[in-house]
C-alpha cells in the first residue's frame, strides 16, 4: 500500500461519484479497498485499481462497405 488512506467522502469526490455509489461498491466487495477496524478507507492504490478496471478501450468503427448502398 502506498500514500495516505483516503475516507469515503474523499475518494468519492477524487473519482467524481456519489458516496453512496463507493459504499454499496465496497460493501459488495467489488471494488478494492481497506477496514481499519469498522472504518472504510481507499489508499492510492485502491483508487488506481477502480480506475484502471473501470477503463474502457474505445471500440473500432465499422467501415462501411461501399456495395452496401441502395
Amino acid at each position: 500500500m502506498t500514500g495516505e488512506l483516503h475516507t469515503v467522502a474523499e475518494t468519492a469526490q477524487i473519482l467524481k461519484v456519489r458516496e453512496s455509489w463507493l459504499k454499496t461498491k465496497a460493501s459488495a466487495r467489488l471494488v478494492p479497498c481497506t477496514f481499519v477496524g469498522k472504518h472504510l478507507r481507499f489508499s492510492d492504490d485502491d483508487i488506481a485499481e477502480i480506475v484502471r478496471v473501470g477503463a474502457r478501450q474505445p471500440v473500432p468503427r465499422r467501415r462501411q462497405s461501399a456495395s452496401s448502398g441502395a
